[in-house]
């Protein structure tokens, strides 16, 4: 076992590791026969990582001695949809797979959930394996077992609680990503310092981006977040921080702008809305927005509070008349506030008011 790579526990039912570090892509058949008898393997990615790493994944795998079959589907947000997932359904069933069988989900967090998905309710459940090649979905998305696809009404709204077998997060594939796609990943990280650690904020302050650490850390954070509350019935709603306003910014634009940097702009709307409350601890909002823009990252948009409001209204955090919304007081402490829905467009209007 290399020195260089980090494994972090996640003790869910059922349990799993997650493995970060340089080469796991070249070297995923054997990491994977710790985990997995011998089996086939589907490997779902996307036009963009097929290029890059299918052929070295599938050949890693076969001369582990997995039986290997992929399948390619477009990349980008606007594929996320049901229409695709019927499209991977029918892929594992004409490849016929079965219970014995095991989904790779090899991409971004678009591949991650949708490939988590098919695997979640393709002959009720097969295994999953994670293989993430973006930052974003290596900090984030790739661990915890959400797995869903969109609908016309908002973001992931069908989906399903799966946890993967493992998650081999290859550090390599940084190096492959153009500077925005770097900074998506960025938001979610810099939300996990507001969270819950200012010493990872801080680092994003100051420019020292020591990235298999980044993730480390934050998937530390997250796996113990994860193992408290799998099902997102209470702490775990900590970590959509900035998610409520960003997922409304994604879906008024087309899902045009992406995750991370909707998310970055949620966040600073959010902290500018609890700052003028008086929810926060002082000042803090000034901040935020200064770390996001030095990563390159937006702190507001062009949409409406009532547009912005409206598309929130389709959250899977709402519940009845009551929306629950995640507050920064500070840097490392947050809380959730359950605000009825009516006052959500006022809320949203405080933080886009600069």
């Amino acid at each position: 076992m290399s020195s260089c790579l980090q494994q972090i526990p996640v003790h869910t039912a059922p349990p799993y590791q997650v493995t970060v570090g340089p080469g796991l892509l070249r070297t995923c058949g054997p990491r994977l026969q710790e985990v997995l008898s011998p089996c086939r393997i589907a490997v779902i990615t996307d036009s963009h990582v097929a290029p890059l790493y299918l052929e070295r994944v599938c050949e890693s795998l076969q001369s582990a001695g997995f039986s290997v079959v992929s399948r390619v589907v477009p990349a980008g947000e606007q594929h996320k949809t049901m229409a695709t997932l019927a499209q991977l359904l029918e892929f594992l069933a004409e490849e016929h797979l079965t219970r014995t069988d095991c989904v790779a989900a090899l991409g971004g967090g678009v591949i991650g959930d949708m490939a988590g998905f098919a695997a979640a309710v393709y002959l009720r459940g097969i295994r999953c394996v994670q293989l993430p090649t973006t930052l974003l979905s290596a900090v984030d998305s790739s661990v915890g077992g959400k797995t869903a696809v969109d609908l016309s009404a908002g973001k992931n709204l069908a989906g399903a609680f799966f946890q993967p077998a493992a998650v081999l997060c290859d550090t390599d594939c940084l190096s492959t990503l153009p500077p925005e796609i770097l900074a998506d990943g960025a938001a979610e990280a810099i939300k996990t310092g507001v969270l819950c650690d200012e010493s990872l904020f801080s680092l994003f302050e100051s420019g020292s981006l020591n990235l298999p650490e980044i993730i480390t850390r934050c998937v530390s954070y997250k796996a113990g977040v994860v193992e408290r509350d799998p099902t997102e019935q209470g702490e775990r709603k900590l970590l959509n921080l900035g998610h409520t306003v960003g997922h409304a910014i994604e879906r008024c634009s087309g899902f045009a702008i992406p995750h991370g940097h909707a998310v970055a702009a949620g966040l600073a709307i959010m902290a500018r809305a609890a700052e003028t409350r008086g929810w926060t601890d002082g000042p803090l909002a000034e901040r935020i927005t200064a770390c996001l823009v030095q990563n390159g990252l937006p702190t507001g948009t062009d949409y409406s509070a009532e547009a912005l409001a409206q598309a929130a209204l389709s959250d899977k955090k709402r519940a009845g008349d009551t929306i629950t919304v995640v507050v920064p007081r500070q840097i490392g402490v947050c809380e959730l506030r359950k605000l009825p829905v009516s006052q959500l467009q006022s809320l949203i209007a405080a933080g886009l008011e600069v």
